[in-house]
């Protein structure tokens, strides 16, 4: 009898196809959200490594001939680490557009290898692979993530705050001595007071660094709520609409 397969097995087989060499994947259609994978060499010198990049990419439905679309890249926690690119879309934007063909960007949703945590380099040259396959707006290409991926989106943002027109940072941490480099992009941080895995003070360590440093950045807490400040922060419309008021200007 014939063995069906398993979702996982399913997508396993798709990247599989995907990186078969000469063979280059079909366009993600509007409305669309399909497993991708990128190979990129990372590093200089004696330390270059190959990494290969699994995400899922939603090109939302509104993306038509001649019209540029704003891009967002979402990075997800800890939890969802692993080779199982199911768990990605348990949280946040990628569990969104599951649901929600009119989501207005085109959104990256990479996944980090177990035991591992994101790295700056592999993100960027993620970021600007999609934007040159994709009709990308890239003075509106946006950063948020969750408790791991709040401290990636602190880390990338203070790197790069020339590719980004603002970020949402949710329960996580950065390196206040950044705050110079982040006061350059607009930010919006969120945080629960009773959080007990991400306390509530590294988020407010940021912020008073950026501020002290002339940044655009508000912190938003949320009383009586533990590390999961994602949930309601992601459910808010007007989390998304902060983002779309913001473009990079010409450089």
């Amino acid at each position: 009898m014939r063995r069906l397969f398993r979702k996982t097995e399913f997508v396993a087989l798709l990247l599989a196809v995907m990186i078969t060499p000469g063979v280059k994947a079909e366009p993600v259609a509007p409305g669309s959200q399909l497993a991708r994978q990128y190979v990129v060499k990372v590093g200089s010198g004696d330390e270059t490594r190959e990494v290969t990049l699994r995400y899922w990419l939603f090109v939302p439905k509104g993306y038509v001939a001649g019209k540029r679309v704003p891009l967002m890249l979402f990075l997800h926690g800890a939890g969802e680490r692993g080779d199982d690119l199911e768990l990605v879309k348990k949280w946040g934007p990628p569990k969104k557009v599951a649901k929600d063909a009119s989501f207005p960007f085109l959104l990256i949703s990479p996944q980090c290898k177990k035991g591992e945590r994101w790295d700056v380099q592999e993100m960027v040259a993620l970021v600007k692979h999609v934007a040159a396959d994709y009709r990308v707006d890239q003075a509106r290409m946006y950063c948020t993530g969750l408790s791991m991926g709040g401290h990636g989106t602190w880390a990338l943002l203070a790197a790069h705050p020339e590719l980004f027109a603002a970020g949402i940072p949710i329960c996580g941490g950065g390196d206040p001595a950044t705050a110079k480099s982040l006061a350059k992009v607009p930010l919006w941080a969120f945080h629960g007071d009773k959080d007990r895995s991400v306390p509530l003070k590294r988020s407010e360590q940021m912020v008073a660094a950026i501020k002290e440093a002339g940044g655009d950045v508000r912190l938003t807490v949320y009383p009586g709520v533990g590390h999961n400040s994602w949930s309601a922060t992601y459910a808010n419309p007007k989390t998304y609409e902060w983002l779309l008021s913001h473009s990079r200007k010409a450089q």
